[in-house]
């Protein structure tokens, strides 16, 4: 009995996916992993399995990683402290090096094996050859003061020849958020506002962030309280109201953004719930929070 059922619901989410799979079918995908949600390696695994998923029946997946986990463990490493500004890390000129090479040297090649080891094919681009960068100006912390908080920078240009090519031959780009201006520099991009910028670029169907947290949530000690749904207007008296708030205001007004520039729809997932990307994706209740114009 327990068997038969069991082939039911099997076969039930099968067939509750199908339209799914038909209506997104050739369409590209943005998908932003980092924070705490990169820390266990069994929902490393389960993500990049749900991307080669998401790419065997069609979509075009395309992955934006952080990693700021790593960089604080090589910084220690070298003896230099870990210092943020508004959620922007302050990058030195011995820090900037340390970021390129945790991204592009450990962080990135790591998720383009995982991801040719679970069938897929992946195609490991720092974001210098994709993101054309300009340096952020000072910041004020929370005392008022100016900052300067260094090789910091945001993505004024995108260079997506790269990124479409991969697309093009059916492989997954994987793309680090380290920009560089036009003199060659080097710039730490925030991976948020990297992979809303390219999912605008690239008029991507959707832009989904994975992360620690299962979605916009109305009290985060409260697990029930995720708003599974919400408008662009939305989002700003959710701001006013204070219940998105620091870090998550230049996340959210940076998606919002992104529809305004072509992209479809974002969805704010938790990546530590087991395969939460094809939850999200293929079935009718889902489980994170979209976002919509």
């Amino acid at each position: 009995m327990s068997s038969t059922a069991t082939a039911e619901s099997r076969t039930q989410s099968l067939i509750e996916a199908l339209p799914y799979i038909q209506k997104f079918r050739g369409k590209t995908f943005v998908i932003k992993y980092g924070g705490a949600a990169m820390d266990e390696d069994l929902a490393v695994e389960r993500l990049l399995r749900d991307i080669v998923f998401l790419e065997a029946v069609g979509i075009n997946p395309v992955l934006v990683h952080g990693g700021g986990k790593a960089i604080t463990a090589r910084m220690r490493e070298a003896g230099l402290p870990a210092r943020f500004v508004n959620g922007l890390r302050v990058t030195d000129a011995a820090t900037i090096g340390i970021v390129e090479s945790t991204l592009d040297g450990e962080v990135n090649p790591r998720l383009v094996a995982a991801i040719e080891r679970f069938g897929g094919r992946a195609l490991g681009l720092s974001g210098r050859q994709v993101f054309v960068a300009t340096r952020l100006p000072l910041q004020r912390d929370g005392e008022g003061e100016e900052i300067d908080i260094g090789y910091v920078g945001e993505a004024a240009g995108i260079s997506a020849d790269a990124v479409r090519q991969a697309i093009h031959g059916e492989i997954v780009p994987v793309i680090s958020p380290v920009g560089a201006t036009a003199d060659g520099t080097p710039l730490n991009i925030n991976a948020d506002l990297a992979a809303a910028a390219l999912a605008a670029e690239l008029r991507a169907t959707k832009l989904i962030y994975l992360s620690d947290v299962a979605g916009i949530m109305r009290d985060p000690s409260v697990p029930d309280s995720l708003i599974p749904a919400v408008s662009a207007a939305g989002i700003e008296m959710l701001v006013t109201e204070k219940i998105i708030a620091g870090g998550m205001i230049p996340k959210v007004q940076s998606a919002v953004s992104a529809l305004q520039k072509g992209v479809e729809k974002i969805h704010f997932i938790g990546g530590t719930t087991p395969h939460a990307l094809l939850l999200e994706i293929f079935t009718d209740a889902g489980v994170g929070t979209e976002i919509v114009l």
